[in-house]
């Protein structure tokens, strides 16, 4: 047996010491008030005829209900769907029909927006010493989660996680960090994804996990000093403001912080290191591999060496990575050679639900994964990344999938053709913009209200170029990375 909610059963009994602090609600819990809690929503759920195997989605805004929700769902041996608060009607009932999800749990404000069982986690704190339920019998290779990822065609699809999957990308996400039960964690990652799995990883070493439910500069630095942080969650966005102030103070307990979500540009990450001297954990990972599960990462020792700021650095513990050919997968490049990044390790997804052709092109029957991005290793085998296969766009951590985005646009009448692709910037990383060919005279005005009404909002283009035509090569396949080139800053 193998469910990974048990080892809350394991800490409850060992530990009397508050694990996890929501500063905006003011809630303190400990391992035990946490089992405690898991196993009344557990049985609420099971109540609305949830058994194993069934698919439930969350739908909610950071919180510790969001989180205690998840290992609900994966003590009762269903099924988690994360899902980000901030999805339209549309995007959410895509992923509702496509796992054929039988509950989605969320609060008053969505409820009357969703067409099927609903439940809300309501006064939780009244659950905190309840009687504990005990955990469904799950083994290594049972789902629990569906992790909904887009590539540049068609829909979103789910990457199919595992008990097994999760036991391992919790190991290794407690490696790379140390971590310890005096570990002071601030995390700012949305829990529809990222921030699950360093949240969990914190919990289970029994560190003290302080959740900010929406990212504020001013709180993020003040929770640094007055909690004493020692281990610190950021994106390339937020090393970037750091780095434009004068040095904090409020940082001076912080013994290494996370960089992900998107390319750290070398200038920053050098900035930072010289200003701070606070090692910047730089990882690299997907949704298919449950962040770091199996991935690469630059460790605090690895600075004697990586000292031109720009690797992801080595496999973490049980990963492997190499570098292919993109066209043909089955020959392995030598070093300095670009090509595309594969990984194989214990954390890789089984493959993407109810897609057979998707996942036999990804997931080789090695247990090599192909991620889409391109990138080579150095003499050292350290991973460098270089640019994607796919033309995902990652902004401040958000993965904005081009096709998706203009699936939606097109249809807005005056529009004749359109191209969503990605520009440099130095706080975000990359930002969503748009070239376009009108049927008539330009509506920029229209065309971005449309988009806002129809889209989540870190999908709206940040800018619209006209153009007569669109780069393709014999007029059709369309030339993103010429675009790119165009309009780069």
């Amino acid at each position: 047996m193998l469910n990974i909610t048990t080892f809350l059963d394991a800490n409850s009994k060992r530990l009397d010491k508050k694990v996890l602090y929501n500063p905006r609600s003011g809630e303190k819990y400990t391992s035990g008030e946490i089992l405690s809690i898991v196993s009344e929503i557990g049985r609420q759920l099971k109540s609305k005829n949830i058994s194993k195997g069934d698919r439930v989605v969350i739908y909610l805004n950071n919180s510790c209900e969001y989180l205690f929700s998840l290992f609900a769902i994966w003590r009762i041996g269903a099924i988690a769907i994360p899902t980000n608060r901030v999805f339209t009607s549309s995007e959410l009932d895509y992923i509702i029909h496509d796992s054929q999800a039988k509950l989605v749990i969320t609060d008053k404000e969505a409820i009357d927006s969703i067409d099927i069982n609903t439940y809300i986690p309501e006064n939780i704190g009244e659950y905190k010493n309840c009687e504990v339920l005990n955990a469904c019998n799950t083994d290594w290779d049972d789902l629990c989660q569906l992790q909904y990822t887009s590539g540049t065609t068609g829909k979103p699809k789910g990457a199919m996680l595992t008990h097994g999957n999760y036991f391992t990308a919790i190991h290794n996400e407690c490696d790379v960090l140390t971590l310890k039960q005096d570990d002071i964690f601030l995390g700012i990652y949305p829990m529809a994804h990222v921030g699950l799995s360093w949240a969990i990883a914190a919990l289970r070493a029994a560190a003290y996990y302080i959740m900010i439910e929406q990212f504020d500069l001013d709180e993020y630095l003040k929770l640094c000093e007055k909690e004493k942080v020692t281990v610190l969650t950021g994106m390339p966005p937020v090393i970037h403001s750091l780095t434009t102030m004068d040095k904090t103070e409020e940082l001076k307990t912080v013994r290494e912080i996370i960089s992900g979500g998107g390319p750290l540009h070398k200038k920053i990450w050098k900035e930072f290191h010289e200003t701070y001297g606070i090692p910047i954990i730089n990882a690299y990972g997907l949704s298919e591999s449950i962040v770091i599960g199996t991935g690469t990462v630059i460790r605090p020792e690895d600075y004697r060496e990586a000292d031109r700021f720009e690797s992801v650095g080595h496999p973490v513990c049980f990963s492997e990575v190499k570098i292919v050919d993109e066209i043909d997968s089955t020959k392995t490049l030598d070093k300095y050679e670009q090509g595309e990044i594969a990984l194989r390790g214990p954390a890789i997804a089984k493959g993407y639900w109810k897609r057979e052709k998707q996942t036999i092109e990804s997931f080789l029957d090695d247990g090599w994964f192909l991620t889409g991005d391109i990138g080579y290793l150095d003499d050292d085998n350290r991973l460098f990344i270089t640019d994607r296969k796919k033309d995902m766009i990652v902004m401040s951590g958000w993965k904005i999938y081009p096709t998706e985005v203009e699936e939606v646009l097109i249809k807005y009448p005056k529009l004749k053709e359109i191209a969503v692709f990605s520009v440099g910037d130095c706080h975000r990383g990359e930002i969503p913009v748009a070239a376009v060919v009108w049927n008539d005279e330009p509506d920029h005005e229209g065309l971005i209200k449309y988009a806002r009404e129809n889209l989540s909002r870190y999908k709206v283009p940040r800018e619209i170029y006209d153009l007569d035509e669109l780069p393709r090569v014999n007029g059709w396949k369309l030339l993103r990375r010429e675009l790119r080139e165009m309009f780069k800053n």
